[in-house]
């Protein structure tokens, strides 16, 4: 009895490893090839073969490959299996490593697991997020997020920061939205529910400059030539290239230097001498210089304080400022229509497209009244002129031709301000005359002994204003640096501009 029970028994564990061994031969591949098919695939980019090899694939598991793949801009992907390693009777997985290359960030690896079971007599792959990626566990997400880099850095010509409380802000601000370029960092971001988002990765965008026409040398000591003085400017010009080097402004009331015009006073009596020199004036010739001066039947002009220089040559009389020289010269010699050409041709009605604002660089009314003559022709009446429009007429006396003045490269200034005028080459006698009459001006007349370094020349200007005091002006050169100075309401050009003048021109 005994021995039959023991044969049963073990004719029972005989039948059981027979069916057990019939149950596996029954189940379709092995954990080992469902691995290897399943990474081929995801290598391949064959979603809907890897859908196949997976026990209940989610219905968005395709498009949330798909989606992964274009939302963090994967360009490729490398997949490296471990050996399979066995969990159960019919349980396995294949640790893996793994690496996505991403457009914005280039190799980004990772690693996770391949877990495998049999269901419905096949190996099959079962999926979840954190395959994928192990940030995806758990409803975790990962993301590229863009962000915007700082703002275009204006900077000088030499590629130098512009130097701090240089007076020229405000146009720096009106440039750089025209010429900044939006640059954009990218983030790869991973978030979990009720956490605080965490970046995995960063690109930074480039810092951008934007070189303007500015010159650190210039512009700090333009700046420094203001410090302490209020409602004034200056404007500096490269006179061979049109290129504006500096523009401190501290003009107030939302005035400025590059856009408004004001009375040029007799910063304009250099317009005045080119049009009666082309009217065939000679520099030398002599002429009277009173304290005051009537036109027949007509209103009374007076010099500064009255004062009489007697007979004097034509330089001299600008030399001078003599006001009565040029009202009596002017009505006997030219008409308005004369003087309004000249003003043209030395930039007046010309628009003056710097990148950081736009207007008539000077401006003057026909008119067949003499006394109104009378008045242009001292820079009063009807004429205006910009800060930057007279430093554009001492630069034209330097080089011998008319320029635009800007800030910014030529084709910058024209998308943001239209087009450039055309520069205008000038007569070379009568440049070669006012450059004389210029330089006697600060060799003996009213900017002698100011202190004016060597090599300069210059004209000053006092404007009476409707709305207040006399503005100053002082015009000049040296080299190639043209430049003026204005002071709104400051008094006499040799009094509140010519010291500025100074200053700046000892500061370079």
């Amino acid at each position: 009895m005994l021995l039959i029970a023991v044969l049963a028994v073990v004719g029972a564990g005989a039948f059981a490893i027979t069916v057990s061994n019939a149950v596996a031969s029954r189940v379709k591949g092995s954990a080992q090839q469902t691995a290897e098919a399943y990474f081929r695939d995801w290598r391949a980019g064959d979603v809907e073969g890897m859908s196949g090899l997976v026990y209940r694939p989610p219905a968005d598991f395709v498009t949330r490959h798909l989606s992964l793949t274009e939302e963090l801009h994967v360009e490729s992907i490398e997949l490296k299996p471990g050996a399979l390693r066995k969990t159960g009777e019919d349980t396995a997985e294949v640790p893996f490593t793994g690496t996505r290359r991403l457009r914005e960030f280039g190799a980004w690896p990772f690693s996770s697991t391949l877990r495998l079971a049999v269901r419905d007599r096949t190996w099959k792959v079962l999926w979840a997020p954190e395959t994928l990626h192990p940030l995806l566990k758990d409803g975790g997400t990962l993301d590229l997020a863009r962000f915007d880099g700082p703002s275009t850095e204006l900077v000088t010509a030499e590629g130098d920061k512009i130097p701090e409380n240089s007076y020229a802000d405000t146009y720096l601000r009106k440039i750089q939205p025209s010429v900044g370029k939006v640059h954009r960092g990218w983030a790869l971001v991973s978030s979990l529910p009720g956490r605080p988002a965490q970046q995995l990765l960063t690109v930074q965008p480039d810092a951008d400059t934007k070189k303007t026409t500015l010159s650190r040398a210039v512009q700090a000591a333009a700046a420094r030539a203001l410090d302490g003085v209020d409602d004034a400017a200056v404007v500096a010009v490269r006179p061979s290239t049109g290129e504006l080097l500096a523009v401190a402004d501290r003009l107030k009331d939302n005035y400025s230097a590059l856009v408004d015009a004001f009375p040029p006073g007799s910063t304009f009596k250099t317009v005045t001498a080119a049009a009666l020199l082309k009217s065939g004036l000679d520099p030398a010739a002599t002429m009277d210089c009173p304290g005051t001066y009537t036109i027949p039947f007509h209103r009374t002009f007076k010099n500064a304080g009255e004062a009489a220089h007697g007979q004097v040559s034509f330089t001299d009389a600008y030399a001078y400022s003599c006001n009565t020289s040029f009202v009596e010269q002017t009505v006997a010699r030219i008409g308005a229509q004369d003087l309004i050409d000249t003003a043209k041709e030395w930039g007046f009605d010309k628009g003056m497209p710097t990148g950081a604002g736009a207007a008539a660089c000077g401006t003057m009314q026909p008119t067949d009244d003499v006394d109104m003559l009378g008045q242009d022709a001292i820079g009063q009446g009807s004429v205006q002129a910009s800060p930057i429009c007279m430093a554009a007429i001492a630069a034209a006396v330097e080089d011998g031709t008319w320029r635009p003045v800007r800030m910014l490269p030529p084709k910058d200034v024209e998308r943001i301000d239209g087009p450039l005028p055309e520069p205008v080459t000038l007569d070379d006698g009568v440049v070669t005359a006012l450059r004389d009459m210029m330089a006697a001006v600060v060799d003996h007349g009213t900017a002698a002994g100011a202190g004016l370094p060597e090599g300069v020349s210059g004209k000053t200007g006092t404007a009476e204003a409707a709305d207040g005091g006399e503005h100053g002006w002082f015009i000049g050169y040296r080299g190639d640096l043209a430049f003026c100075v204005f002071v709104r309401h400051g008094g006499s050009g040799r009094a509140a501009a010519l010291p500025i003048a100074v200053r700046f021109l000892a500061g370079l």
